[in-house]
């Protein structure tokens, strides 16, 4: 391929940030494209049949302008079963490419001797590794190109490309949400378990929107998609095992902003995993062992709080950090204690100095108390004084918030969120 010129801020994040050896693409492609689709991929030659499959029931005309790149990978730990999976996907992808017509599918094996993960390392570091191989092969003479991130046991619909496109086509904000809807389990058991952690997923952002928190988005690995520009100012991908498409979107969501991006949905696995600490398929197999009840959902006070003391600092934003810390005292002792150890007085008074006007300002705030600082605040005041409760409790009080009446049951409740979100 020939050598193209990349703007500067893509340079100094290739030769700053970006992954290097012994990681590359097994093939050269032979021209630029205007996104790339990344698939991280461990022991997943079953499913990943599937999630090519259903991509190629795209547009032809789109899937000539995106590269489709799977990252097979494992740590040198990974059991037996896992590596004999990935040695079999390994030797199939090539099949596959004919079988489906997907000309531009390409990998990279990060699975072979000399090519694995190290130690520690997982599914955060697998989508880097995509994602920054991705950048130098796009096009960056004719705009902004697209990374989008999907995963191995995730199913696409036809408009899914088209839907991406069409978003980013007039998107003021570098990110995206993508919207999503966990596939049916294969029995009710587990159908009852992932239907309750949809629900816990879209009740907890309900609530942030309710809150007026600007964070109140999705954070799913296998729906989300950023502009390259977008990619590279937030830092790239991070390398963390669990919950890295939390604080890959919350980075972008400082630095370019993250919008729902609407026309398609994505259909994740609902399956049991024990590969994460946290996450669906961990939440999904503690269910299956333990019961129901080992998922349990924040009370709606908890947002109340929250909302109330976004709404102190909006409305308050030439007040000193001392007055601030007095007036969150007054909403919540537990919300003053949290701010004080975090230094929020200080951090306040330094944020009025070094932003001008009440638009930079509340940006900075919440570049401060950011998604992460939110979620920390709803487990404290969680442990300290409102305890969770079941969904019978926790849901209908938001959605009667909402303008909604309460279905009666948990899958009931699921589908009118999945309308309103």
């Amino acid at each position: 391929m020939a050598e193209q010129s990349f703007p500067s801020n893509i340079s100094a994040y290739l030769s700053k940030r970006a992954v290097s050896a012994p990681w590359y693409i097994n093939h050269d492609p032979e021209r630029l494209f205007a996104g790339a689709v990344v698939i991280p991929s461990l022991a997943e030659c079953t499913n990943l049949l599937l999630t090519l499959k259903s991509l190629s029931d795209n547009p032809p005309e789109l899937l000539e302008q995106f590269l489709i790149l799977v990252v097979v990978n494992q740590r040198g730990d990974a059991c037996v079963a896992e590596k004999g999976d990935n040695r079999a996907t390994l030797a199939l992808l090539p099949e596959w490419k004919r079988q489906y017509g997907l000309e531009n599918l390409a990998w990279v094996d990060a699975a072979s001797a000399g090519c694995e993960l190290p130690h520690k390392q997982g599914v955060g570091l697998a989508r880097k590794i995509g994602l920054d191989l991705a950048l130098p092969q796009l096009d960056f003479s004719k705009g902004d190109p697209l990374l989008v991130c999907l995963d191995a046991d995730t199913l696409v619909q036809p408009d899914y490309l088209p839907a991406v496109m069409a978003h980013f086509s007039d998107a003021l904000q570098g990110g995206a949400s993508i919207p999503y809807r966990h596939r049916p389990a294969a029995d009710p058991e587990g159908q009852r378990a992932i239907d309750r952690y949809e629900l816990f997923l879209r009740t907890y952002v309900l609530g942030l929107e309710q809150a007026g928190s600007p964070y109140a988005f999705h954070s799913v690995g296998s729906a989300m998609a950023c502009r390259a520009s977008a990619y590279v100012a937030a830092g790239g991908m991070n390398r963390r095992q669990a919950g890295e498409d939390f604080y890959f979107l919350q980075q972008l969501h400082k630095t370019s902003g993250v919008a729902d991006l609407k026309g398609t949905v994505v259909h994740p696995s609902p399956r049991s995993s024990l590969r994460v600490p946290f996450g669906t398929g961990r939440a999904v197999g503690d269910m299956l062992v333990e019961g129901e009840n080992r998922l349990l959902f924040y009370q709606p006070a908890v947002f109340t709080i929250l909302g109330e003391w976004l709404a102190c600092v909006n409305g308050k934003l030439g007040t000193e950090g001392s007055l601030l810390l007095e007036r969150a005292g007054c909403l919540s002792p537990v919300l003053r204690d949290f701010l004080e150890q975090a230094g929020f007085g200080e951090a306040w008074d330094g944020l009025r100095k070094h932003n001008q006007g009440e638009t930079r300002l509340l940006a900075a705030f919440h570049g401060w108390f950011d998604a992460f600082r939110t979620m920390r605040l709803i487990h404290l005041l969680s442990d300290h004084g409102y305890p969770r409760v079941s969904p019978q409790v926790a849901v209908p009080p938001l959605l009667e918030r909402a303008g909604y009446g309460c279905p009666p049951g948990v899958s009931e409740q699921l589908e009118l969120l999945r309308k309103m979100q």
